[in-house]
């Protein structure tokens, strides 16, 4: 009992945590006022992303409030569901079939590398090591069509899904610093990056006129993005100094990369489904597409925010 106490967080984790489901609750009762008010206008979609931003808080607090081990094994069994659903997009040749293990291998590796705590292994793994294995174990067949295009695709999708949101595993590995441990580490990223992406789609709806990329993401707008970066950088301004261990002016810098990484990255997993011509990358998460869908923003955010930090203040 008194170890289930101590994980229930304090002080401005604590705050976040409240602050998350108050907002939640908000939203839930003004999806239900708007459905009964205006019964012509359909709401199903709002109050099913609604529905499902319970669920997945949920979830993830859930994860960091029990433990490390616990967080680790969630955030990889993310990673490794983003990897199925880019793989059940991507057409992959039939004598690579052998070689889709090997990819599948590498998920829970790298999240070893994480729990031992093995820096130099966890950074080169993918990029060096399955960049170099891939391809051999394809060249063993002895194919050569389409060779390029299948090992470009495979390591993209590992780079994507595994490496990059790895870097928010290793959050929880970094030492407490400025009464900051991993948890809020975790928790400052994930809610800035999932922030960011409302911030940009409401400030879009609302003001949005002029198309960013239309060929790539048609609903994408320069009022949105600059909309969502000012209302995010505020964010970030006032509850980094809270939640991590960078100061004022390392805040202002951090407000201003973060959500413009996140519409990055964004856009890049978009352009992978209009090449593929798909509209999400499954539906999963009713209301908000499949989990590629959801973490496209990290893949950016994850990596370049873990790199600040540690170059900062570690």
């Amino acid at each position: 009992m008194n170890e289930l106490l101590e994980r229930i967080p304090k002080g401005p984790l604590l705050y976040v945590f409240v602050g998350v489901i108050g907002l939640l609750a908000i939203a839930t009762v003004l999806g239900a006022v708007l459905a009964r008010v205006k019964p012509e206008k359909d709401f199903t979609e709002l109050n099913a992303r609604i529905r499902s931003w319970w669920l997945m808080a949920g979830v993830f607090m859930l994860a960091i409030l029990l433990s490390r081990a616990v967080s680790l094994l969630f955030l990889a069994f993310l990673s490794f569901l983003a990897l199925k659903e880019y793989l059940s997009l991507i057409p992959t040749r039939r004598a690579d079939r052998g070689v889709l293990l090997w990819v599948y291998l590498a998920v829970p590796l790298q999240y070893l590398w994480v729990w031992i705590d093995w820096y130099g292994m966890f950074i080169i793994f993918i990029p060096v090591y399955m960049f170099i294995l891939i391809p051999v174990r394809m060249v063993l067949h002895g194919q050569t069509e389409g060779f390029l295009r299948a090992a470009g695709t495979l390591h993209w999708g590992l780079m994507t899904t595994v490496f990059t949101l790895s870097h928010i595993a290793y959050l929880l590995q970094l030492p407490e610093k400025g009464g900051t441990a991993g948890a809020s580490l975790v928790l400052f990223l994930v809610l800035v990056t999932q922030f960011n992406d409302v911030a940009q789609y409401t400030w879009g709806k609302l003001f949005g006129r002029h198309k960013v990329m239309p060929t790539v993401s048609p609903n994408k707008t320069y009022e949105g993005l600059l909309g969502g970066m000012a209302t995010s950088f505020v964010l970030v301004y006032f509850l980094a100094p809270q939640l991590t261990p960078l100061t004022r002016n390392e805040s202002f810098v951090a407000g201003f990369f973060l959500p413009l990484a996140g519409f990055l990255g964004d856009v890049s997993v978009s352009a992978i489904k209009r090449d593929i011509g798909v509209k999400d990358s499954g539906s999963s998460i009713p209301g908000h597409g499949g989990v590629l869908d959801r973490v496209n923003s990290l893949t950016f955010t994850a990596p370049l925010f873990f790199h600040f930090l540690r170059y900062l203040h570690f």
